[in-house]
């Protein structure tokens, strides 16, 4: 009968817990904020990044933290939003912020939440094929950057719990990307973060 030498239960058992952490953490890092949510009509491609075909999706995590930044490119124009939503949004229903569900900027510069204008981005200013507008939300107001600039356009009203949403009719295709930015957020922005990893 072999001997097992001393302290071999503990080296093994933290080898075990490091790898399962190893594990959660590659897990999490690779579902992390990925299109999740999405109306009947809507095709999500390139790992749960990009949207196509019409309707709407929610991301798969909530804005938890107090100032989250998350990006979307335009990668073929058409009819599209971006914004925050609720889980009580009607993602078959485009355009979106025709509700008190939804927060989005249209692809026509206008910012509607409850079927109301709320802001409008500058008319020289309204974003194109290969553009990457930011957003900020920091559970009071909603952002719009366009290429990393500021666009000066704040708007507000959504209440609960939301999470990023787009949406896309008439051949737009957008790219979300909640890491990796193609610009740098805001000070005091950061990407989303799972509730676990607030703590």
């Amino acid at each position: 009968m072999d001997v097992l030498p001393a302290g071999w239960c503990t080296k093994t058992f933290t080898a075990t817990v490091f790898f399962l952490s190893s594990l959660n953490q590659f897990i999490v890092h690779n579902l992390l904020n990925i299109l999740f949510f999405s109306g009947t009509d809507v095709v999500i491609v390139k790992s749960g990044r990009r949207i196509c075909g019409t309707g709407g999706c929610l991301a798969n995590a909530p804005l938890h933290q107090n100032k989250s930044y998350f990006e979307f490119k335009i990668q073929s124009t058409g009819v599209w939003g971006i914004g925050v939503a609720t889980q009580k949004v009607n993602l078959n229903q485009v355009p979106l912020g025709r509700d008190i569900n939804s927060l989005v900027l249209r692809h026509d510069g206008s910012v509607y939440h409850n079927n109301e204008e709320k802001n409008r981005l500058p008319a020289n200013s309204i974003p194109q094929e290969g553009d990457i507008v930011g957003v900020t939300y920091d559970h009071v107001e909603l952002n719009l950057y366009l290429n990393g600039k500021n666009m000066q356009c704040p708007s507000s009203g959504i209440r609960g719990t939301v999470y990023p949403v787009v949406y896309v009719d008439d051949s737009a295709i957008l790219d979300c990307q909640f890491s990796d930015f193609y610009h740098t957020p805001p000070q005091g922005f950061e990407k989303i973060l799972f509730e676990q990893q607030i703590f």
